[in-house]
């Protein structure tokens, strides 16, 4: 089953890009805040933040950004208690990012008290302003169901709300009940209809399944090459399952020629993301090639001079993502 709940609340907050905009439109020239978030000047931008919840203690974007910086430590010491509780007051005041990131850590229990109904009501509060992310997660929360018996039909409406607003993880959810008829009549046409959509936005899971079905002609038509390539896409983005699939494939010579080197090469790089698969042991006696070793640079001569060394420029502030 599906039942992929949060990944770690800093991973999901540092990958995810920076609020597109504050919800609470701001008064002409006031979003000094936001500018120097985008210029990378972190101290600036929680100095004008304060500025503005000052003025007004229920600006919902800038208490949202000074959580953010607390989470990532710019600009000032990480401290995720702290960014916590920015984010409580965020999404007490509307904004849907800090209520999906405050319902996260509520639910996993990171640095507050983990709270399962108090983290599905900041995760409501989120999805009821359409939050693709927390609309996905309260839709696996529905399938966990805290042991009962899972909620599929809950769980097919947040997946679908959550689709609608762009999220893949849900395409790739509702693929699965497609695919093993859980809560809906199997159909592998509507699973692999799912399955390209989120394959197509690049999960690399989706490149699986569709790749699988692909290779199989279940529920599309069926194409190896195709499938091969799919399968190179997710294997080249660190999918286990793919460099596995691959491993077999040059093993086998099915879709590809046999090529035991390029087995050998994706058994291993299954094996160090952790999927060992003792069917292909055999290749352990494939010799893989070498890796270069960049040669030493030559000793100076006793009258050649000694190379400059370059002075360090200046770092670059890293540009945050666009707004």
């Amino acid at each position: 089953m599906i039942r992929r709940l949060a990944a770690p609340l800093l991973a999901l907050a540092l990958a995810a890009p920076v609020f597109a905009a504050p919800q609470a439109t701001p008064a002409a020239g006031s979003d000094l805040a936001f500018g120097a978030y985008q210029r990378g000047d972190y101290r600036a931008a929680l100095a004008e933040a304060k500025k503005r919840v000052e003025a007004n203690p229920r600006d919902a974007a800038a208490l949202t950004l000074i959580g953010r910086l607390y989470l990532e430590g710019s600009g000032v010491k990480r401290d995720t208690k702290v960014a916590m509780d920015w984010f409580r007051r965020g999404a007490d005041a509307g904004d849907s990012e800090a209520a999906y990131l405050y319902g996260v850590a509520t639910l996993e229990g990171i640095d507050i008290p983990r709270d399962r109904a108090r983290a599905r009501a900041y995760l409501e509060k989120a999805g009821a302003q359409e939050h693709a992310a927390a609309l996905h997660l309260l839709g696996e929360i529905a399938l966990e169901n805290e042991g009962k018996e899972p909620d599929f039909e809950k769980a097919m409406a947040y997946f679908k709300r959550a689709s609608a607003a762009g999220n893949p993880d849900a395409d790739y959810a509702i693929g699965v009940l497609f695919k093993t008829g859980k809560g809906v009549p199997r159909d592998e046409k509507q699973a692999a209809g799912w399955f390209k959509r989120a394959a197509d936005v690049g999960l690399a899971a989706a490149m699986v399944e569709y790749a699988i079905m692909q290779f199989n002609g279940a529920g599309v038509e069926r194409d190896k090459a195709s499938a091969v390539e799919l399968l190179r896409k997710a294997a080249a983005k660190g999918n286990a399952v793919a460099q596995n699939r691959l491993a077999h494939l040059y093993a086998e010579g099915i879709g590809v020629e046999v090529d035991l080197t390029a087995a050998r090469e994706w058994r291993d790089k299954a094996k160090e993301a952790g999927l060992n698969d003792p069917s292909l042991d055999f290749l352990s006696n494939v010799s893989t090639p070498a890796r270069p070793v960049a040669p030493k640079p030559a000793a100076p001569t006793p009258d050649a001079p000694a190379p400059a060394i370059a002075k360090p420029s200046a770092p670059t502030p890293a540009a945050a993502p666009p707004r």
